[in-house]
Formats: structure tokens, C-alpha cells, sequence
């Protein structure tokens, strides 16, 4: 299994607290959700010189197992951002 993490765009025309709890139940029960969380304001840090911009269109943050990225993609089925036509970025996390 590798590990996934799931960033959640900002751009949602729509998400609800109800599609979220559902959503989550869902990969509570898949064995493969690791944790996640919203993502609040912050601050970029740079040893020299100006430091960048934040991210600012990171809304959230989930992190799953899969054995593929392809089979990460399909635990966004019933994803509240996917869903609510807003953009959803998986990155896998190399093992080191």
C-alpha cells in the first residue's frame, strides 16, 4: 500500500456538513482513510529573501492508502468538493 494525500481546492460551488459526515463514514469503513483535516490561514517562511504567497485555494487535506493512484481516485467517489464541481489534487506520499 502507498500513501496518498488528497489536498481540497476552494473552488466547491457547493458542500455540506451532511455530505461531509457522509463521505467520511465512507472512508472511515474502506480501512483506508488515515486522517485529514481543514486548513486554516498561515504563513510562508523563507531563510532569504521575500517568501512566497500561501497556497491560498488548499481548503483541506485527507490522507488515504491505495495501491495505485488510480485506485485513490476512486476513493473520491462521493467527495463534497469533487462533487460540488470543485477541483481535488492527490499526491502520493514517497516512502524515504
Amino acid at each position: 500500500m502507498n500513501d496518498y494525500i488528497i489536498f481540497m481546492h476552494d473552488d466547491a460551488k457547493e458542500e455540506t456538513a451532511a455530505a461531509w459526515e457522509a463521505y467520511l463514514t465512507m472512508l472511515r469503513a474502506s480501512g483506508q482513510f488515515s486522517g485529514g483535516s481543514e486548513i486554516g490561514q498561515g504563513v510562508c517562511v523563507a531563510k532569504s529573501g521575500q517568501p512566497k504567497p500561501i497556497s491560498a485555494q488548499l481548503s483541506g487535506y485527507l490522507l488515504v492508502q491505495a495501491e495505485s493512484i488510480e485506485d485513490a481516485k476512486k476513493l473520491l467517489v462521493g467527495n463534497p468538493t469533487l462533487d460540488g464541481g470543485g477541483t481535488v489534487e492527490i499526491r502520493e506520499l514517497p516512502r524515504g
